[in-house]
């Protein structure tokens, strides 16, 4: 059954995604090569509880953590482990609230240090799967529509689609109808109307669609090991048949600006002072120089003499 919800459950719901995005917002600011991810999943239940709501995932189906924390090749559901994250991987930090009645989910694939230029393009398309996503989800339109725009877009940029994990309706429950795959032809499936809420959440991988689950029960990985990207938002229908974004990446966003610049300034810093020793170091040589030059002429004047 498809629930369609009031303007008072929807900004519940909007209550609950939005902490979902403070909480990866604090992630954000401890990511780095050498953090574990069971330091991320500490960091984001501790927020959670102290902001009055629980973690909407720890326990779920069984699952043992607050966050699903996906490394490199793992698309979805990585089981937080205490293995260091490495400079140039990607972690993709899937996280759900319980409050007020309703959850909210939301996920954003983070960089660790510097990453390739390839897998940089990834996350940059699969960003971009989910704003052509969000643009189809208004009423009238079908469900068919938000998968084709995903697809299309993945496919054309040489980007392998998952087909075995969709997107799902949100509410009361974690999972509700409809499945919002990523793949799909125009005009095929639940035609939309308003009040309708749906977590919308592109599954791009780097290579080949293909994926397989680890022996863990959860983690899903692609075949060809290459690394998969996943950005998660909450979107629902109002009631003028447009997108409402109910989740955010602002506040995520604003941490890795701000982490950004201070990582260039440092290195800029860096770069300063090495320069500084450096003309330190010209400066000695040319006294030496200067000196050796005096001493020179000395000399000659006391031979001819």
């Amino acid at each position: 059954m498809i629930f369609h919800k009031t303007g008072e459950e929807i900004e519940r719901i909007k209550k609950s995604s939005l902490l979902v995005g403070k909480t990866l917002a604090q992630v954000a600011k401890i990511i780095k090569p050498g953090v574990t991810t069971l330091d991320l999943d500490k960091i984001a239940e501790e927020f959670i509880r102290d902001n009055n709501a629980l973690p909407g995932f720890l326990g779920y189906g069984g699952f043992p953590n607050s966050l699903c924390t996906s490394v490199n090749s793992a698309v979805v559901h990585g089981i937080p482990n205490d293995i260091p994250l490495k400079n140039g991987d990607i972690v993709s930090v899937d996280c759900g609230v319980f409050m007020n009645d309703f959850y909210g989910d939301s996920a954003y694939t983070f960089e660790v240090g510097e990453v390739s230029k390839e897998v940089k393009d990834l996350l940059r398309v699969t960003k971009e799967c989910l704003q052509l996503a969000i643009g189809q989800t208004r009423a009238g339109n079908r469900i068919g529509d938000i998968g084709y725009v995903v697809q299309n877009h993945a496919e054309s940029n040489g980007f392998g689609v998952v087909r075995e994990l969709v997107g799902h309706g949100l509410g009361r429950s974690l999972h509700e109808k409809p499945e919002v795959p990523n793949y799909g032809k125009k005009g095929k499936g639940h035609k939309m109307k308003p009040g309708l809420v749906l977590a919308i959440e592109p599954m791009i991988n780097l290579g080949k669609k293909e994926v397989k689950q680890l022996d863990d029960g959860w983690t899903i990985e692609t075949k060809d090991n290459l690394p998969s990207a996943h950005f998660e938002h909450d979107v629902a229908i109002s009631l003028d048949g447009s997108p409402e974004v109910l989740s955010s990446f602002e506040e995520i966003e604003k941490v890795l600006i701000t982490s950004s610049f201070w990582n260039n300034f440092a290195l800029s810093s860096i770069c300063i002072s090495s320069l500084y020793n450096l003309l330190s170091v010209l400066r000695c040589l040319l006294i030496i120089s200067n000196s050796i030059i005096v001493f020179g002429k000395h000399f000659i004047k006391i031979f001819i003499i």
